[in-house]
Order: structure tokens, then sequence, then C-alpha cells
């Protein structure tokens, strides 16, 4: 396999299928940057949307998700569950010391 810069240019081709003149012409004439297509086989509704797009909500996915994660760690303190840094720490030091009996 000759590989170009890191790129293996034969595994881009086999993984990364071509969109079909159709579908083209189809997000030619949407005109928004997306385009939505039902699956035939089982009337599943998806998005085609350019990849810019998809990674700008996936990672305003992710910042939400760790917004979330956050909120939910400052309201368990504040209701006092979990652990002090330094009980934490202490059972970690404990934890590691007794693997090594």
């Amino acid at each position: 396999v000759l590989v170009l810069s890191g790129i293996d240019p034969w595994y881009n081709c086999r993984m990364i299928p071509k969109l079909p003149q159709e579908l083209v012409d189809a997000l030619n004439a949407a005109g928004n940057g997306e385009l939505e297509v039902v699956n035939p086989n089982d009337n599943r509704v998806y998005f085609v949307v350019d990849a810019s797009t998809h990674r700008q909500a996936m990672d305003a996915l992710r910042r939400q998700h760790d917004r979330d994660a956050i909120a939910k760690g400052i309201a368990q303190m504040e209701a006092g569950e979990g652990i002090s840094l330094e009980d934490a720490r202490k059972q970690t030091r404990e934890r590691l010391l007794s693997r090594g009996r």
C-alpha cells in the first residue's frame, strides 16, 4: 500500500463513498447546505450536511455535554455529595500502595 504524507489514498477511496449525481444536484438545489433524505428501505430520515457544519455541530454538542457535566458536579458538591480533593488524593494513594503489596 502506498502511503503519501501519512494518508493512504486507497483507504480514502474505499471508505468514503462518492455522492451520486442525483444527490449532488439535490444538494445544489437546496442551497442552504443541508438536505433531508429518506432511506427507502426503512424510511429513516437523514440530513446531508457539509463536513464543516457537521464538525461545528459536534463541537457544540460536546461543549454542551461538558457544561452539563460540570453543572451536575457543582450541584452534587453543593448538596454535600462526593468527597473533598484531599480525601480523594488520600484514597488514591492508599489504593495505589495496596496494589503494590
